[in-house]
């Protein structure tokens, strides 16, 4: 099913060609595509897809695919490129209006670069760069990725709580961080109120201030509702989501 069908219209969603990176610089709310699996642990494209849907009629205009809801993992599983080319094309088949794709990326250099280049060959606007499984790279070397990657997309910091696989960054580079033309957003994420401040400094010494956005998210109570309204009757085959 597609928008073309006349069943396919469940919410009132205005049509919008605004540029996609325009619509990131401006600030929008970007959910992180989880995974969906079947009983037996496999990939589901069948509910991935109904997901994917179910945000763009929400009314997101932005998507993160392949980042920390929809597990570091998919790599190993040799998923990350099925479920980046499923969520490209459910948004070019089914949303309305202009929606940003963003792609994680994570990996030393040769890794995030060869990431970076397949989210743009599947036609991926940008890149969440993150610093899972890095804990050993000076912050030196992490600049330098930056800015390999964003030769290939431009790039969205990303600020990951170490429970999670980040660790602690210094002041000193998110500023050097924002003053790479190329990174268009940084994700403030490290639960902490001090280190999300030095974040907000960098970019402003940087005198990123008015062109570099700054997303969060509260992601646990974020998961609570997607998992109510996923496992529950507000979707399902009736909407044209499966």
């Amino acid at each position: 099913m597609t928008r073309t069908d006349p069943a396919a219209d469940p919410v009132a969603v205005r049509a919008d060609d605004t540029p996609p990176l325009t619509i990131l610089r401006q600030g929008c709310a970007i959910p992180a595509h989880p995974l969906a699996l079947d009983d037996d642990g496999r990939f589901d494209p069948r509910h991935q897809r109904a997901l994917t849907r179910y945000y763009l009629d929400s009314g997101v205009r932005g998507l993160a695919v392949g980042v920390h809801s929809t597990e570091f993992a998919i790599r190993e599983a040799g998923l990350l490129e099925p479920v980046l080319e499923l969520a490209a094309e459910t948004v070019a088949g089914w949303s309305r209006r202009s929606t940003v794709l963003i792609a994680g990326a994570c990996g030393p250099t040769r890794q995030a670069v060869a990431e970076a280049e397949r989210a743009a060959r599947l036609g991926y606007h940008a890149v969440l760069l993150s610093p899972n499984g890095l804990d050993g790279v000076d912050e030196r070397e992490l600049l330098d990725r930056t800015r390999a990657v964003a030769e290939v997309l431009p790039v969205v910091g990303f600020y990951l709580q170490p429970s999670a696989g980040g660790r602690y960054l210094s002041p000193e580079f998110w500023t050097r961080t924002a003053r790479i033309p190329e990174v268009l957003a940084i994700k403030v994420a490290p639960f902490d109120r001090y280190q999300t401040l030095d974040v907000a400094r960098g970019v402003h010494q940087a005198g990123r201030a008015g062109d570099l956005a700054l997303y969060t998210g509260n992601d646990s109570r974020a998961r609570a509702h997607r998992q109510r309204r996923v496992t529950g009757t507000e979707i399902g085959d009736e909407e044209g989501y499966y």
